[in-house]
């Protein structure tokens, strides 16, 4: 897998958040033009990206906020029982510092930190934009 994409609204605060998580950022451009909307089946486009890189190197978020064409469409309040794509969840060496950073950048625990066969600790937050995020933490 190459990345995963989220669209934003808040560009800038959303790359913030995800470098609390430990991302980095990798770059940034501007994709626009005929060629871009014949990827995307959205015609014209305008889009600004951030790629975001994991510590380790293996994973990426691409990142987009849209200026056109407009978003038309919000998933961002979803249940987590509801079909198609749904978070992206990241191994953390500690869940409670983690939250305690994250909390300042706005996010919510959507129902609590819960012990999985005393293999993991793991809970999902809701981020920047309602975003639902999920951490986890192996226990030793």
């Amino acid at each position: 897998m190459d990345n995963v994409g989220i669209v934003v609204d808040d560009l800038e605060a959303t790359i913030d958040f995800f470098r609390e998580l430990g991302l980095e950022l990798e770059g940034r451009a501007t994709i626009e033009g005929e060629w871009a909307g014949r990827v995307t089946g959205l015609g014209d486009q305008c889009v600004e990206i951030a790629m975001m890189c994991t510590p380790d190197g293996h994973s990426r978020l691409e990142l987009s906020r849209f200026l056109t064409p407009p978003v038309v469409a919000d998933h961002r309040n979803t249940p987590v029982n509801a079909l198609g794509y749904l978070r992206v969840m990241f191994t953390v060496d500690d869940i409670d510092e983690t939250l305690e950073k994250l909390r300042k950048r706005g996010a919510q625990l959507v129902g609590e930190v819960v012990r999985y066969k005393g293999a993991y600790r793991l809970c999902y937050i809701r981020g920047p934009e309602g975003l639902l995020i999920g951490l986890a933490q192996e226990l030793s």
